[in-house]
Order: C-alpha cells, then sequence, then structure tokens
C-alpha cells in the first residue's frame, strides 16, 4: 500500500533505463490504482506489469475486490497470491491462495505464489517442513507460475536469513518441485527470494543455485535501487 501517482516517475526512469529486451524478466506489481496509468507509463519497455491479489471468482457480488480478468484487463501479466500479508491481514489460507492462483491462470495471468515461515517457527527448526506444506497446499496443478520464498521475519525488516538457509529452504523446493510436476517442468517454475532484498545483498542471494531471481519490496520503490538488483540478476548465472 504505497504509491501515488506521483510514484509513476520512478517507472519513466526504469522505462527508459530497460527499454530492450533483458535476460530476465521484469515486472511491477503496483497498488490496482496505479495499474492503468503504469501500463500506459511502460508502453514499449521490457518491464511487464501484475496485481498484488485477486479474488477467486472472475466476477460476482465482492465489493472492493479485484478478479484476475480486471487486472488483465487493466495491463497485467502477474499478480502476487499468498503474501504473507494477505495470509495475515486477510487470513488467506493455502487453499485460498491455491483458488486466487488457478484464478489467475485462468484469466491468462502468472501467479507468483508466496511461502515463507515466521520468526518462531524458524527458531523451531520448522522452516522447511512450513514452507513444503505451504508448496504442497497452496500450488495449482498446473504451470505457468513462479513461486517466492519470503520469511516472514525477513520482509521490511533488514534481516536477511544466511545464505545457506536460503540454499536449503530453495533446494528443497526445486526437488518438492520435481516430485509434483515431474524434474524437466519444475526447472521451468523461476524460484524468487525475498526479504529485505538490496543492491547491496543481492549479487551474493542470485550466485546460489536454485535462486532464479528476486521478490522485492521496499528497494523497489526507487528506480535506482530496482535497477540495481535487475542488473544484479542479469550478472549472475542461470539469469531467468
Amino acid at each position: 500500500m504505497n504509491g501515488l501517482m506521483a510514484a509513476l516517475a520512478e517507472l519513466d526512469q526504469l522505462a527508459h533505463d530497460f527499454r530492450a529486451a533483458q535476460p530476465v524478466d521484469i515486472a511491477i506489481c503496483p497498488p490496482a490504482t496505479l495499474l492503468a496509468a503504469a501500463s500506459v507509463r511502460l508502453s514499449g519497455s521490457a518491464i511487464a506489469l501484475g496485481g498484488q491479489s485477486c479474488h477467486p471468482s472472475p466476477n460476482g457480488a465482492h465489493t472492493g475486490d479485484i478478479s484476475a480478468p480486471m487486472l488483465r484487463d487493466a495491463g497485467g501479466s502477474y499478480v502476487i497470491v499468498g503474501h504473507s500479508e494477505r495470509r495475515a491481514d486477510h487470513g488467506e489460507t493455502d487453499a485460498a491462495v491455491r483458488a486466487q492462483a488457478e484464478a489467475a491462470q485462468d484469466a491468462g495471468l502468472i501467479p507468483i505464489i508466496c511461502l515463507g515461515e515466521s520468526e518462531a517457527e524458524r527458531r523451531a527448526g520448522q522452516a522447511r517442513t512450513v514452507v513444503e506444506a505451504q508448496l504442497d497446499a497452496s500450488l495449482p496443478d498446473q504451470v505457468p507460475l513462479v513461486v517466492a520464498y519470503e520469511p516472514i521475519w525477513a520482509i521490511g525488516t533488514g534481516l536477511v536469513p544466511e545464505l545457506s538457509d536460503i540454499a536449503e529452504i530453495h533446494d528443497a523446493m526445486r526437488a518438492n518441485l520435481g516430485a509434483r510436476y515431474g524434474a524437466n517442468l519444475a526447472q521451468t517454475v523461476p524460484l524468487l527470494y525475498g526479504g529485505s532484498v538490496k543492491p547491496n545483498n543481492a549479487a551474493a542471494i542470485f550466485a546460489l543455485e536454485n535462486v532464479d531471481g528476486a521478490l522485492v519490496g521496499g528497494a523497489s520503490l526507487r528506480a535506482a535501487d530496482f535497477g540495481s538488483i535487475i542488473t544484479a540478476l542479469a550478472a549472475s548465472d542461470g539469469a531467468r
């Protein structure tokens, strides 16, 4: 819930810096009030757009909600579902997240499905168990989709897990996807890390084998910071 019309000036800089096709996929997921205007500003650039959530129904009497077809109509190609803040603030369950992801796919959007453990679960040694349970229950049966691992305690706090901890979770997620979709199809699912990703730590995170990109929060509000993270990903081996 950040950004008014004036913030679209940051998109102008990104559109200028990333006009041509890039070796990585770039998407901005602004508040829904800015999506249509952002689509105009980013026209002709290499940057796609997405929403921050969607209702599982394509239409109906759901005042205040936004459907996946609405996001698509406004210029979106992606939608974030299951972010920890949505799970906490709106009581979204794994089943609800899966329904949203399926609705997104039905509308021609690619869902970015978020998973992550709390600080208490991490301290109790349950991080992998929690994430794998969310993975099993939140993902639809078909691709395309994107999975984003965001440890809840790292979002917006400046805290970042040890690189070995990130690698453990991402390796486990890739293995889980392989068992579910088959090894070849599992490799087509980008695995993103999110949680206090910044220009000064992005390269080290992207160097991990099964980290294909990032879901960026606060650092995406400034074109200079977000652009540096994009450049770091583009320079990493196996960039997606």
